[in-house]
């Protein structure tokens, strides 16, 4: 498996936030209110992933008072983090075209209200992103030091 760019996930994040954009704005009348509960929802799954990308990186590395960690279930955590960071990204730019249809009607009370709930729900899960990046990196297999390497020559 390899590693998730940010470049992709930032363009996948960019191309949604434009058709959200350009969908919204047309029938944002018809749609309901935005839930404020995705943000708190969303930033515990950060903070899960967080921890989870911080404890596997120390078993990884053995550090003491941690248990060896089962190399499927390092492969588990990279699947989950690579599945979250490319949702996370669908959804922060879903959230970013909310929020730059509603910073055009600031004025309004329904609006404004929406613009700050779609604005945290963006931040939130941009949260998300770093976060499964960061549990991502900590399932890297760390590389071995020179000395230890054998020369074949």
């Amino acid at each position: 498996m390899k590693p998730t760019r940010p470049a992709v996930l930032a363009g996948i994040l960019v191309v949604v936030a434009l058709l959200a954009w350009l969908i919204v704005r047309q029938i944002y009348s018809e749609l309901p209110r935005l839930p404020w509960t995705a943000i708190p929802t969303v930033l515990l799954l950060a903070i899960g992933e967080g921890y989870s990308g911080w404890m596997t990186r120390a078993r990884i590395a053995r550090k003491p008072d941690t248990k060896p960690v089962e190399p499927l279930a390092v492969a588990r955590l990279a699947a989950l983090a690579k599945a979250s960071a490319y949702v996370g990204a669908v959804f922060a730019g879903l959230f970013a075209g909310f929020t730059l249809t509603t910073v055009q009607l600031l004025t309004s009370e329904s609006p404004g209200q929406e613009f700050f709930v779609a604005t945290g729900s963006f931040l939130a899960f941009v949260v998300l992103i770093c976060a499964a990046l960061y549990l991502e990196n900590s399932c890297r297999v760390p590389k071995k030091p020179d000395d230890e390497r054998q020369d074949f020559r």
